[in-house]
């Protein structure tokens, strides 16, 4: 399910934090579903269990995850209402690539069709039941 590209600049706690929020959005991972233990995920990811608790404490911070004492991590019943509202701001940032590209000189119909196609991606998973995603690997 998770997949860690260690090449990335990304740090690898943010990696399973952006694709655990995914799998919330999409659908794959419902409020109440447990996560696997810290000491699981270090093992099937052959990462620091450290990472996977930063990860874990992080989403749990944002009130993405709600950990329970003796029984693990769990997706929390306001998880998604949160993530939404998360992504909802993020259009600010859009605003911003958008007028960057358009300064490079990308031209306004390959932004458009590139928006178009990940809305396409996103109906497409729904009706096909995907996992919703799109990166290699």
């Amino acid at each position: 399910m998770f997949s860690i590209d260690i090449m990335s600049r990304q740090p690898i706690y943010e990696q399973i934090i952006e694709q655990l929020e995914r799998y919330i959005l999409s659908d794959l991972l419902k409020p109440g579903d447990q996560l696997p233990s810290v000491r699981e995920m270090s093992v099937r990811l052959s990462i620091n269990p450290n990472t996977i608790q930063k990860a874990y404490s992080e989403l749990d911070h944002r009130g993405i995850l709600c950990s329970v004492p003796g029984r693990g991590c769990f997706i929390s019943e306001n998880a998604v209402p949160i993530l939404s509202e998360m992504r909802r701001k993020d259009i600010e940032k859009l605003e911003d690539l958008v007028y960057n590209l358009a300064l490079a000189g990308v031209e306004k119909e390959k932004t458009i069709s590139i928006v178009e196609k990940a809305y396409e991606n996103i109906r497409g998973q729904s009706t096909n039941g995907k996992d919703g995603n799109h990166d290699k690997g």
